[in-house]
């Protein structure tokens, strides 16, 4: 998925649940590949965050607008000519085809993959976060692993960032 002069740039969606390391991933990512990452938790609105720091998940309503704005900053990157990397959940098949059509259908994506119970451990190590522990569960049960969806890549978390990158990389092409 590098850029060259003959090829699209690229648009690549690390997505996850809570916890797998999207953001940490998406930008050593970014960096390797020369491309520009946006931190899609971010783009947020706040009432959003609000609501998952209250511990209440969000429904596909909550949803929509995130993802359309996700997709419109990564197709004005892309029109600009510039490959971009976003960490975003994309918890179910249908906010990734949201995301593709977005994009036209230029879009890899990086699923990064976890048990449950490593899950927990990052989630409860981390500090400064809006997302709960409580909602882990909820993210479980709403995710929609993309098995056999087109362009997707899945890495297996249990190991260091740079060892999740190079994976990613190597799935990337």
């Amino acid at each position: 998925m590098r850029e060259s002069s003959t090829s699209r740039p690229a648009a690549i969606i690390v997505m996850g649940v809570s916890g797998c390391g999207k953001s940490s991933v998406g930008a050593l990512l970014a960096q390797r590949l020369g491309l520009a990452f946006i931190e899609g938790d971010a783009l947020h609105p706040a009432a959003n965050v609000e609501k998952m720091a209250m511990g209440t998940p969000l429904s596909d309503a909550d949803r929509w607008p995130w993802l359309d704005i996700i997709g419109a900053e990564m197709a004005a990157s892309l029109d600009r000519g510039e490959g971009i990397v976003v960490s975003c959940s994309a918890l179910k098949n249908i906010y990734r085809e949201r995301l593709r059509a977005a994009t036209g259908g230029a879009l890899a994506f990086v699923y990064l993959h976890g048990s449950r119970d490593l899950l927990t451990e990052r989630m409860g190590a981390r500090t400064g976060h809006f997302m709960p522990l409580s909602l882990l569960d909820s993210q479980l049960a709403t995710l929609e692993i993309p098995t056999g969806e087109p362009g997707v890549v899945t890495v297996d978390i249990d190991q260091s960032v740079e060892g999740i990158v190079a994976d990613a990389m190597r799935g990337l092409g």
